[in-house]
């Protein structure tokens, strides 16, 4: 008996420490019928190959995202949480991530062209791969 408490203990504990993310239904069909979705808890939503061109984002919850091949094209990110979210092969040209929270973002092979990152956090970013023009994004060095 007490070691079926202590494995229920154990597996109760584990379950309780994952930080759970869980996007608002209603956001992500608002997101994808209108291109807007300001301040909306996109948390852990999977957008891959998404036609997100011109989408109103500014302070969007989009932590763990998936994103992967998603076209951001235009898109206003100003202010947007992207902590940790999958970019892979995303293609990201003239849009707004001023302020944005981009730590931890896997941005492989992605096409990062003319995008606005003033005042980004950009700490532990994955860049293999990607393709970066006219953006203040460095690839390593000085």
């Amino acid at each position: 008996m007490k070691r079926i408490f202590a494995i229920v203990t154990l597996i109760t504990t584990t379950t309780l420490a994952i930080p759970a993310m869980a996007a608002n239904p209603a956001h992500i069909k608002q997101l994808l019928s209108t291109g807007a979705c300001a301040g909306c808890d996109l948390s852990g939503a999977n957008l891959s190959a998404a036609h997100l061109l011109g989408a109103d984002l500014r302070g969007a919850n989009l932590q763990q995202a998936i994103l992967t091949n998603a076209n951001l094209e235009g898109a206003d990110l100003t202010g947007a949480n992207l902590r940790g979210a999958n970019l892979t092969g995303a293609l990201v040209t003239n849009a707004s991530l001023t302020n944005a929270n981009l730590t931890s973002v896997n941005f492989s092979q992605a096409q990062i062209y003319h995008a606005d990152v003033a005042g980004a956090v950009l700490a532990k970013v994955n860049l293999t791969g990607a393709q970066i023009h006219g953006t203040d994004i460095n690839v390593g060095g000085d």
